[in-house]
Order: C-alpha cells, then sequence, then structure tokens
C-alpha cells in the first residue's frame, strides 16, 4: 500500500480510464484506485455513456471450474505467472497486461463479450494469492488448468483433453437451427 501514496491523481485516473476501458466493475475500480467513488462514477459515465452496472462481484471459485471457463481462465493465469515471474511487475499492472494479452489470444463469445471479463480475472487472481485456487498439470496435455486447491488432482485430466458430453453442443445446435431456418425450414436439415 505504500506505492500508491507515491501515485499521482493523473495516474490514479490514467490508470481508472484503462481499466474502464477493460470492463472493470465499479467495486474493482474502488480497490485498485484511491479515486473517490464519485469520481470514479462520473469518469464512468464519461467513458461509457452509462452508469456502471450494480450488483455483487462473483464470490465463488467454482465458476473458474466449469468447462469453457476453466480454459479461459487456465489461459489467463498462466500468462499472469509467467509476466509476474518474467517481466518483473505485479499488482494491477500484471492483471491488466496479462487481461490484454488474453483477449489477443480469444474470440469473444455470442453476445460479442470474452468469456472471461477483467473483473473475473481480477478476482481469479485473488482466489489465487488467497490459495482458494491453483493449478495443476493435466497428466494427458501437460497444460496447467485452474482447479480447487484442495481437490485431489493427481493424474489430472483437463477438459480439452476430456471434454464433457454437452460441451459446444449449445452453440453448434443453435447455428444449426439458424441455418436451418434460412434455408427454408426443417426440412433442410434433414436433406
Amino acid at each position: 500500500m505504500a506505492k500508491k501514496s507515491v501515485v499521482t491523481e493523473a495516474q490514479e485516473i490514467q490508470l481508472a480510464i484503462e481499466l474502464i476501458q477493460l470492463g472493470a466493475r465499479l467495486q474493482l475500480l474502488e480497490s485498485e484506485t484511491t479515486l473517490s467513488r464519485e469520481r470514479l462514477l462520473k469518469l464512468y459515465k464519461e467513458l461509457k455513456g452509462v452508469s456502471p452496472p450494480k450488483g455483487m462481484l462473483p464470490f465463488s471459485t467454482d465458476w473458474f471450474i466449469t468447462w469453457q471457463p476453466n480454459i479461459h481462465s487456465s489461459l489467463f493465469i498462466n500468462i499472469h505467472k509467467y509476466l509476474v515471474e518474467h517481466a518483473q511487475i505485479s499488482g494491477i499492472e500484471a492483471i491488466m497486461k496479462a487481461y490484454k494479452l488474453y483477449l489477443e489470444q480469444v474470440e469473444p463469445d455470442a453476445s460479442g463479450e470474452p468469456v472471461l471479463s477483467l473483473t473475473r480475472a481480477w478476482t481469479l487472481v485473488r482466489f489465487f494469492e488467497s490459495k482458494m485456487l491453483e493449478t495443476a498439470c493435466c497428466s494427458k496435455c501437460g497444460g496447467d488448468f485452474v482447479v480447487h486447491r484442495l481437490d485431489l488432482n493427481n493424474h489430472y485430466t483437463c477438459g480439452l483433453c476430456h471434454m464433457p458430453s454437452r460441451a459446444g453442443k449449445t452453440k453448434k445446435l443453435k447455428e444449426e437451427a439458424a441455418g436451418a431456418a434460412a434455408a427454408g425450414g426443417p426440412a433442410a436439415v434433414q436433406a
């Protein structure tokens, strides 16, 4: 926290702007900057044109363990770990840089949003720091994936090597239905 005292208000504002542009929620902004809530609200409205979303931040580790979020979370946390170990950066700077690199590697979902939001990425790092989550090496591909720390992870197999039976089918079914509707109804699917 001593580092915060040498940061100027202009630097705090610039940090808040970058975080807002990356999709940060108000609680994240309040935690990572020393700017007042009122100032952050005004800045958010200025940049986004709307008030920040209300509600609680994600607080369960379970979301990070489910199939698709686990793949995205694992990609992000491995980038973050690498930056912390090799680029001599930490804190919110490491989270922001890792998140930008993560965004360069993934396609947005059907809504145009990445699977892992900045706020979830920030929460993920906090779960790692509090030792609620860790990574385990997949026994088949050798990749490191996010797991609950207290689970038994000997011979762990990741969601890519052992996909759940429903993985990816929802999107595929929606695309097939849209294609069938555009081609003239259910008869087009049977042909």
